[in-house]
């Protein structure tokens, strides 16, 4: 019993990082910066990276994204150069939105798998005490 609630705590964790980092790349989706200037830096996306462990947990940690950046066109930015240039946070804002839906999914999938954990272990000390 107490492994399968570790393991649904750490799937938990790892929902709860996938939705941190994509609510992270929506905020700084206009997050851009220079592309030559490191005083001016763009928001560089984010993503979750995730491993089993030995005891059938998952480890997930937050990366940079594989591109994190991209060339986007902004004349405005005081830090463009002289074609209008920046460069701007690899973010795609649906695949941002379907993995928020994804995390909370499988968020509310291992909270379920706890709450049944807590039924099974509230039934066997129901049947212990009965003997």
């Amino acid at each position: 019993m107490e492994n399968t609630i570790g393991i649904a705590i750490t799937g938990l964790n790892s929902a709860s990082l996938r939705l941190y980092a994509s609510a992270s790349n929506i905020a700084h989706i206009r997050s851009t910066g220079s592309l030559t200037d490191e005083n001016y830096p763009a928001y560089e996306a984010k993503t979750t990276q995730s491993t089993t462990t030995g005891s059938g947990g998952v480890l997930t940690k937050i990366v940079t994204r594989e591109p994190s950046t991209t060339i986007s066109f902004d004349s405005n930015a005081p830090y463009a150069d002289e074609n209008g240039m920046v460069k701007a946070p690899y973010v795609n804002l649906e695949e941002e939105l379907v993995t928020m839906k994804m995390a909370e999914q499988a968020y509310k999938a291992n909270a379920e798998t706890i709450r049944a954990q807590g039924k099974m272990f509230d039934t066997l000390i129901g049947i212990m005490k009965e003997d």
